[in-house]
């Protein structure tokens, strides 16, 4: 591949690459440090390059090779994501995702067809392409907040997983709605069993092929076969799912799923990470390469009303729809800003209803250049939605891990890990603290704690903190997301490690115990038995009946959760389908000799 300058000039493969990474090295950091982020100086290094300058041309042929880089970051995504979590997930994706999507699509269907005079079956592919956001560009921008696990980073991420869905039937509508019917479109029915069967084949691989392949691999120590694995899984399910008319996308995201229990997930991740930073980075800047001025020029008036238009709408359905689901102001508002572009599939479905005749190419370069102006904007979109919420984001701080190491490592320093901490530090013990919170790091400094500023679920914050030279490893979180992050990643590299881990509920409790932890203790568990036994002895039961009452009932706890570790949360109680949570049945002791006969309720998430 070699470009042309507008002299005639050609640029080598190796000089295109140069010039693209020097465009990232400059722009990148520029426009992170002036606050408007990483992803919007890729776009700009690409628009100067390319438009501007004219020194790059070929954009789009760097931009279907760039897509590489959200493939890859599906990847990385799906390694996250458990089978258990994306179940978990169902409403939001099917639920949320279905709304936004369809409301979406209609609504800038019916605008286009009231504005302008485009058939039926051309609005229909322009709404709903439209209404299709940009993966890569808001998965970053959550990565780089810090947000992916925050409730408003689950929500966008569920909409847009839905969204790479919705671009299957999407695509299958284009045959049917050109003026030259169906084409190649093949039997509904076939095309049907060729996606089915992908996905099979992906999931029997995954579930019986991929653990043995990594393990083999593993047992060779040839750190270089590994990495080549890792692309061979990424770019293999990524094909697999292209050639039955899917994503290559959601092949990738689907394989990361089936590998996330993985023993290997981590080494995966850190292998496909580089990968992907610099391939989404360049797929950025090949949408500011891809741009057509000369569209912009010629439609300036059209594109000025059209994007700010498309990006209110599609932020106004997208807060609405999340409201509508339940989730508070703030939620549906960092989601709404954050989802108010159109996305690269957007370029795939207009190109390809371009060349089913549905509208002529000059439309089609329109719709992209409206859709890559609505992506380059969403930064500042992002910036606008924080303006609109109460709460702001917490400073962040530099790491720095001079002097940590000691005998307890504490992760995360909240008010459980503060009354733990004050507990060691009374008895003498060294403890290295880390959180990721800038706020608690800088108040705590005021009341004389040393704690360093670092995110505990990264591997290289771990070790800088010492683990390697702790005793104990006290997990402390609050969010039970990261606890567990925290709790796989340290068994996965440090399996020597002692884990003592704050446990969010009863359910948490088992699965942390399965897990084999050294020790887990539920956050409210003995504060709740305290407060009993105290109001006890306020209506009038002595302080050692009290006692022996609280003692009782923390005994007989310990034997229902030894139970439920080997038959289930369920043992011992009828499971009831319509609630979540089921009540533990409990024994009341009688004054007299304090016997056990009623049964009492506590809730299970106790």
């Amino acid at each position: 591949m070699a470009a042309e300058l507008a002299d005639g000039t050609s640029i080598s493969f190796f000089g295109e690459a140069i010039i693209l990474l020097g465009g990232a090295v400059v722009a990148a950091p520029l426009f992170k440090r002036i606050g408007l982020g990483t992803v919007l100086g890729y776009l700009a290094a690409g628009i100067a390059i390319g438009p501007i300058a004219r020194v790059i041309t070929d954009g789009e042929e760097i931009l279907h090779f760039a897509e590489l880089g959200v493939v890859f970051l599906l990847f990385v995504i799906g390694l996250e994501l458990k089978p258990s979590r994306l179940w978990a997930l169902r409403r939001e994706i099917f639920g949320l995702g279905l709304a936004q999507v369809l409301v979406t699509g209609a609504a800038l269907c019916l605008l286009t067809m009231m504005l302008t005079d485009f058939s039926l079956s051309a609005a229909i592919i322009i709404g709903f392409g439209l209404s299709l956001s940009s993966t890569a560009f808001a998965l970053q921008i959550l990565e780089e907040q810090g947000a992916t696990n925050r409730r408003h980073g689950r929500l966008s991420f569920a909409i847009l997983l839905f969204q790479d869905l919705a671009i299957v039937p999407l695509l299958a509508l284009i045959p049917l709605l050109s003026p030259y019917g169906g084409g190649d479109a093949g039997n509904p029915a076939t095309n049907f069993m060729i996606a089915f069967g992908a996905f099979a084949a992906l999931i029997l691989a995954g579930r019986y092929l991929l653990n043995p392949l990594f393990r083999i691999i593993a047992n060779t120590g040839a750190r270089e076969t590994m990495i080549a694995a890792a692309l061979l899984v990424v770019l293999g399910s990524a094909i697999l799912m292209q050639s039955a008319g899917l994503s290559m996308a959601m092949g990738a995201f689907l394989a990361g799923v089936l590998l996330a229990e993985s023993s290997y997930r981590h080494e995966l991740e850190a292998d496909i990470e580089p990968f992907r930073g610099i391939l989404l980075g360049l797929f950025f800047m090949a949408v500011g390469l891809s741009l057509d001025l000369g569209v912009i020029a010629d439609a300036w008036k059209t594109i000025v009303i059209a994007v700010p238009v498309l990006m209110a709408m599609k932020a106004a359905i997208a807060y609405g729809a999340c409201r509508m689901f339940g989730n508070e102001h703030e939620v549906a508002a960092r989601t709404a800003f954050l989802l108010p572009q159109s996305g690269e599939f957007g370029f795939v479905l207009f190109s390809a209803a371009a060349l089913a005749q549905i509208f002529d190419s000059s439309t089609a370069s329109l719709l992209v250049a409206i859709a890559t102006l609505s992506m380059a904007l969403t930064p500042l979109s992002v910036l606008l939605g924080e303006r609109l919420v109460s709460r702001q984001d917490h400073e962040e701080m530099e790491e720095d891990f001079v002097g940590a190491g000691s005998d307890v490592l504490m992760i995360g320093f909240s008010r459980f890990g503060q009354i733990a901490s004050q507990i060691l530090l009374s008895g003498g013990r060294d403890v290295t603290i880390i959180d990721h919170s800038a706020d608690r790091v800088r108040s705590a400094g005021k009341f004389g704690f040393r704690i360093y500023f670092g995110d505990g679920t990264r591997k290289d914050v771990l070790e800088a903190a010492g683990i390697r030279r702790a005793k104990i490893v006290a997990v402390c979180t609050h969010i039970k997301e990261i606890t567990d992050r925290v709790v796989d990643l340290i068994q996965s590299e440090y399996p020597h490690a002692k884990l003592y881990v704050r446990a969010y509920d009863r359910a948490h409790t088992l699965e942390l115990r399965a897990k084999g932890v050294e020790y887990e203790l539920r956050e409210t568990f003995e504060s709740g038995l305290l407060f009993g036994r105290k109001t006890l002895e306020t209506l009038g039961v002595d302080e050692e009946q009290a006692w022996e009452i609280a003692t009782d009932v923390r005994r007989r706890d310990e034997e229902r959760l030894s139970i439920q570790a080997a038959e289930g949360i369920y043992a011992g109680t009828h499971k009831l389908k319509t609630r979540p949570v089921v009540p533990e049945p409990l024994i009341r002791p009688k004054h007299e000799g304090r016997r056990l006969d009623k049964p009492l309720e506590e809730s299970s998430t106790s």
